[in-house]
């Protein structure tokens, strides 16, 4: 068996994280308004990688930015709450990295009956 000191590392890339925080706050909008269309585009993220998993077997700590669009009306806060535990849950069991913020921005809400004013006819 080869000791930990003299084996690899697994480097995972800042844009990985930011793809898995991405697809865990889309999950995580998707569940809290599972009886409508999650509105918009999807939630994107930007992820600072602080240390980054080592030899010595500790885990890497990350900080994930993550933008989302929401349906309204509804609770801002509980699906604000939703994403942030979903993405340090994701990233923590698929990088193994600890997620120590997760800053969620609501960048839009959508309004079920505004969506579609101003693209009929007018006669």
């Amino acid at each position: 068996m080869v000791r930990s000191g003299e084996r690899g590392s697994t480097r995972i890339a800042d844009r990985v994280i930011a793809k898995i925080a991405s697809q865990a706050a889309r999950e995580a909008v998707r569940g809290a308004q599972s009886t409508q269309r999650a509105p918009g585009k999807p939630p994107h993220a930007a992820v600072a990688v602080r240390d980054r998993p080592g030899r010595d077997g500790l885990r890497g700590e990350a900080r994930v930015r993550v933008a989302v669009e929401l349906g309204y009306p509804c609770d801002i806060g509980a699906q604000c709450g939703a994403v942030r535990r979903q993405v340090t849950g994701r990233v923590g069991a698929l990088a193994g990295m600890d997620v120590r913020e997760v800053a969620v921005t609501v960048e839009r809400l959508h309004v079920p009956a505004l969506e579609g004013a101003g693209q009929g006819r007018v006669q």
